[in-house]
């Protein structure tokens, strides 16, 4: 007799299999559903890269919703100019589906590897987008795409990012001058060919200056310390943990936590254990939100590591930054090939008050003792025109770049 015992599946296993299965055939869908664009389009026929080869001229590809404020200026131009843009989103509720458009085409590609089949086989002239790492990971190049854009959605060093992030991108849309020597530098030492740099600004700064000034100011304000991480083994959370957040639980001041959003994904179980250790801390809040603009215009003095919210912070709020550097390891970044102090660096030990571990127990003390002055106000200052030039002309300058200048690149 068959003993059906032998086909059980535990629901653990079962979960996983069917969640597997829907990848799989979202995949192919999309993979068979770009292999018919190619076929309509001339697949087959020798590609000569003309105008009339490709199905769409303008693409721009956001990769999460917490990237409308980099776009939405850029989308805006396009509308007001009455030039169409073909915008794909792999967040079902990205905020462009919330604007009645007549010239921007937003579409749902879903995510992970389902928006990455899609991506590998569309047809256009020029693609921009913020994701890093074309042709090193699972987005690739698509043979039937002119030209790929990336726009920098940080004013801090570019180097910050993994290995060989922008090496195989056509041009890239900087914040701020600075950021072109260590691009060229990275080209000559990987035999690259030099790609264009086009500095536009940055356009979400540009979006959460007008915003943060809309926020009204809290009546009975307490002094708040935000702590803002990057994420990684190096990052402020997952390197210090209590060691941290225990002498501000005591503080009796209002802390709040606005953790990396890859934290999330990449370090869930640590983000776990410490929200549950301080969950009965009542001046203990998580931020998770999309914008951080409302933590940071609360905040009276952030903690930070390289995270490039400290720029955010002193380039909006111009108040003072405690951050810890000393552990940053290169190896998994670009910088690990570059020759020279990373400009990020510089900058915090003129415009911010560096911590050690040691300093930690010692951290209520030294928050009080660290008032801002005249010194670290011109710091920030001339950083702020230093890595974020053309304030308020990004997404105007963007939309030139793609319409006119790469043309010609």
């Amino acid at each position: 007799m068959f003993n059906f015992y032998l086909l059980y599946i535990d629901p653990g296993t079962g979960s996983a299999l069917f969640s597997i299965f829907i990848g799989a055939a979202a995949t192919l869908y999309f993979l068979l559903r770009a292999l018919l664009i190619k076929l309509k389009f001339g697949f087959f026929r020798k590609k000569d890269l003309s105008k009339e080869d490709f199905t769409w001229k303008y693409v721009i590809y956001c990769e999460g919703k917490q990237y409308w404020n980099v776009f939405q200026s850029i989308a805006e131009e396009f509308e007001n100019n009455k030039t169409e843009l073909r915008y794909l989103t792999s967040s079902a509720d990205d905020p462009v589906f919330e604007t009645s458009w007549n010239y921007i085409k937003p579409e749902y590609i879903g995510e992970g590897n389902k928006a990455f089949a899609y991506l590998n086989f569309i047809s256009a002239e020029i693609v921009l987008m913020t994701t890093p790492g074309l042709n090193v990971y699972q987005l690739k190049r698509s043979k039937t795409v002119k030209h790929y854009s990336h726009i920098l959605h940080s004013p801090a060093d570019t180097t910050t990012y993994k290995l060989f992030s922008f090496d195989y991108f056509d041009s890239i849309l900087l914040t701020g001058d600075y950021q072109i020597y260590d691009f060229r530098f990275l080209e000559k030492l990987r035999n690259l060919p030099e790609k264009k740099l086009v500095t536009v600004g940055c356009s979400y700064l540009d979006a959460y200056s007008q915003k943060i000034k809309q926020i009204p100011k809290e009546e009975d304000h307490q002094f708040t310390v935000l702590i803002s991480p990057s994420w990684g083994p190096s990052a402020l959370l997952s390197r210090y943990g209590e060691k941290l957040l225990d002498p501000l639980s005591n503080s009796g001041w209002n802390i709040i936590i606005r953790p990396h959003p890859q934290s999330k994904k990449a370090e869930k179980d640590m983000l776990e254990r410490l929200e549950n250790k301080y969950k009965d801390n009542k001046n203990i809040v998580w931020d998770f939100e999309r914008e951080n603009i409302y933590s940071l215009s609360k905040a009276d003095i952030m903690i930070s590591d390289f995270s490039g919210i400290i720029y955010d912070y002193m380039f909006l709020c111009d108040k003072p930054v405690l951050y810890i550097k000393n552990d940053f390891d290169p190896t998994p970044y670009d910088a690990d090939d570059i020759d020279h102090e990373l400009w990020q660096f510089k900058v915090l030990k003129e415009a911010g008050i560096e911590l050690k571990e040691e300093d930690l127990n010692n951290l209520v003390n030294i928050i009080k003792n660290a008032g801002d002055n005249e010194s670290l106000a011109n710091a920030r200052k001339k950083a702020s025109e230093t890595a974020w030039q053309h304030q308020g002309e990004s997404g105007k300058l963007v939309y030139d770049f793609m319409t006119k200048v790469f043309i010609n690149a």
